[in-house]
């Protein structure tokens, strides 16, 4: 039976890939700070799901993140799919925290500590560290400063594990996933959003991209050919073009 942990499955893409791989009967243990939500996916698959509350941003967000793999015997996959951002023009500090406290803090210790793990335990099979990023890595999104730059840390990160994983022999698959604009709580229920996509259509490709260990996965190809287009926008021109959401 493959295992794999969820973190961020209380809403949102988290909760669907949780309930997915838990309704095709792998062993899922799944974290976030909400727990009534947890406990909700917990009752609809009592034989399959594990859960125990994690807020990424605390200091035993580690202890707590190696407790859940040991309730379910084991981590075949981490996904990553905690997430926040805002459209904060008026640059409010509050929120930029926030953000860098999920997206980059939280983000590099629960990678960090899954690298750890599958560098330390002694496995035969590969192991495998997926994460939910965006597409808003490709460039600085002026009304979303904070929550693009960390995107981008994101893919730098996942590259750099990458990276030291071949370094130092240690036998795990990396996937980012960058999704466009998908129709879950981080919208905050904003419907303006261009080529905006929904769960259940994201869903499958984000699975699929899992299991077949690709390296990067932008969904969907509408934006692979938008991203590849802003890619060769020059800075002088990027600076004047605004970025609707």
């Amino acid at each position: 039976m493959k295992k794999i942990i969820v973190i961020g499955a209380s809403s949102g893409m988290g909760m669907r890939v949780a309930s997915d791989f838990a309704r095709l009967g792998w062993q899922v243990g799944i974290a976030a700070r909400r727990q009534d939500r947890l406990e909700e996916l917990k009752e609809r698959y009592p034989n399959n799901i594990e859960y125990l509350t994690i807020d990424v941003t605390a200091d035993d967000a580690v202890e707590r993140f190696y407790k859940l793999i040991d309730m379910i015997g084991g981590m075949d996959y981490l996904l990553y799919a905690s997430g926040c951002g805002w459209q904060n023009p008026e640059l409010d500090t509050t929120r930029d925290e926030e953000t860098i406290g999920v997206n980059v803090v939280g983000f590099t210790r629960i990678i960090n500590a899954a690298y750890k793990y599958y560098k330390t335990s002694k496995r035969q099979q590969r192991g495998h560290i997926a994460a939910i990023t965006s597409i808003a890595g490709t460039k600085g999104i002026g009304i979303s400063a904070t929550y693009s730059a960390s995107k981008r840390y994101q893919w730098c990160y996942l590259q750099a594990i990458e990276q030291l994983a071949n370094q130092q022999r240690v036998n795990i698959s990396i996937t980012d996933i960058r999704p466009g604009f998908v129709d879950t709580p981080l919208l905050n229920g904003k419907s303006d959003y261009p080529l905006e996509m929904s769960v259940d259509y994201v869903a499958p490709r984000l699975e699929k991209a899992i299991l077949r260990s690709k390296r990067i996965a932008v969904i969907d190809s509408r934006w692979a050919v938008v991203t590849a287009l802003w890619k060769l926008i020059p800075n002088a021109l990027w600076r004047r073009i605004e970025i609707m959401g």
